[in-house]
């Protein structure tokens, strides 16, 4: 049997009038973490599962979403994204499932971009915006913005595409956001950095010093461990994390209905990248879903049901490594990212943390969320940042965003706070 290299992920439009869903469907070679791979994906295009089908024998998967999204969403583009998610078909007769002595991607080449222009509401979203249509990954950020209302945007980003290094695409790269900024535009470049400048950038305070010859000064490692954040924070984080209902979540595993998988039955109420997060999770935990089927029911509730098996393909039966995982999922599905509104001397600040996946990934468009939450708003942006560290035992990206309110404005800080927070669930 053969399988043409389109055929591994087949994309096919609703098929009668009145019926919303695209079906996505992908017959590949099966490997461990593949389901959280595809719905990070899914989720960095915009598209929501409705509903889902996973099955496996260990070796071979074959995977159908139901999905929606906008009107202009690329399906071609998706389709060669999924696909390349996918293992080689080589890897389904290697000699074991779980291989890992695997050589890892070599890790994708860092840019800068740099522009200053005059500071207007909602600027930071526009050209986070384009670079998120771009397939331009944002993996730093620093804004700054002077008494004399210029902003300096500092974006460390990598190329999905890997062409950034060519001239066709840094001018298309500029193009578009030179029409975003439209007036306002006054420099941009775009450069091929050493990772090793990341902290000489991100420890700069005075907007005027940070110039080219910073590029090629030499720091710590942009691969460095990354740095704890100071105790005032975390504790914001603590408390923020205790607010929500822990009975929204029901998570149920049973041993007696299959005799080689564990079953896990999970209810939940929806947010954005519901399925991203469990799968997600399971990646984490090295664990294998055999078989899975997600579905949506009314008033927002979903039901999750997963036959999963261990690395060594035996059941979960240690009550200790199912309270483990039982207690990780609850903590995913209840709070996958957190959102605080603190005060910094006079002024707010936003807080925001994403968890980092082992591949060393955060949840993909937190934040292009953000950013847009703000400008729903009306609330301009003073200055921003975004870095790893270390929260507890986990590392996480936080997004720290200092806001400029206006003079004499002041902005009820829980409605900032639940705006961001129902933008990053998407329940906007």
């Amino acid at each position: 049997m053969s399988i043409l290299h389109d055929d591994i992920v087949i994309i096919t439009p609703p098929e009668k009038e009145g019926e919303e869903a695209t079906v996505v469907t992908v017959n590949c070679p099966d490997k461990t973490g593949l389901g959280s791979d595809l719905c990070r994906v899914i989720l960095l295009f915009g598209l929501t599962i409705l509903r889902g089908d996973v099955s496996t024998d260990g070796r071979w998967c074959y995977i159908v979403f139901w999905v929606v999204g906008k009107e202009n969403a690329r399906w071609s583009l998706l389709k060669k994204r999924l696909i390349a998610a996918c293992p080689p078909f080589s890897s389904a007769f290697a000699f074991s499932y779980y291989s890992t002595h695997l050589h890892s991607p070599k890790p994708p080449d860092l840019f800068l971009l740099k522009f200053c222009c005059k500071d207007r509401k909602g600027l930071l979203h526009d050209v986070t915006e384009v670079l998120c249509e771009l397939e331009l990954t944002i993996q730093k950020v620093k804004v700054s913005t002077t008494p004399d209302g210029r902003v300096l945007d500092l974006f460390f980003i990598t190329d999905t595409r890997e062409l950034l290094h060519t001239e066709k695409r840094r001018d298309d790269t500029v193009n578009k956001l030179t029409a975003i900024l439209k007036n306002v535009f006054n420099t941009i470049d775009i450069e091929l950095v050493d990772p090793s400048i990341f902290e000489n950038v991100f420890n700069a305070t005075d907007i005027e010093s940070v110039d080219s010859e910073l590029v090629d000064s030499e720091a710590t490692g942009f691969s460095q461990a990354s740095l704890y954040l100071p105790n005032v924070i975390t504790n914001v984080f603590d408390l923020q994390s205790g607010t929500f209902r822990s009975d929204s979540v029901s998570i149920v595993m049973d041993n007696t209905l299959s005799p080689a998988h564990t079953l896990v039955q999970i209810m939940c109420h929806d947010h954005k990248g519901l399925l991203y997060d469990i799968m997600r999770t399971m990646k984490e935990y090295n664990i294998q879903i055999c078989y899975g089927r997600f579905s949506k029911k009314s008033r927002g509730k979903c039901e999750i049901d997963l036959f999963i098996r261990q690395v060594d393909g035996k059941k979960i039966v240690d009550p200790s490594k199912q309270e483990s995982l039982s207690s990780r999922l609850k903590i995913e599905l209840l709070c996958p990212l957190k959102v605080a509104v603190v005060s910094r001397g006079p002024d707010t600040e936003l807080l925001v943390s994403n968890p980092v996946e082992l591949s060393g990934r955060g949840r993909p468009l937190v934040f292009h969320d953000i950013t847009l939450a703000l400008k729903m708003l009306g609330l301009c942006i003073f200055s921003a940042e975004v870095g790893r560290y270390v929260i507890g035992e986990r590392e996480c990206e936080v997004y720290r965003i200092l806001l400029d309110e206006g003079e004499g404005l002041s902005f009820p800080r829980n409605k900032i706070e639940k705006g961001v927070w129902e933008m990053l669930m998407g329940w906007e």
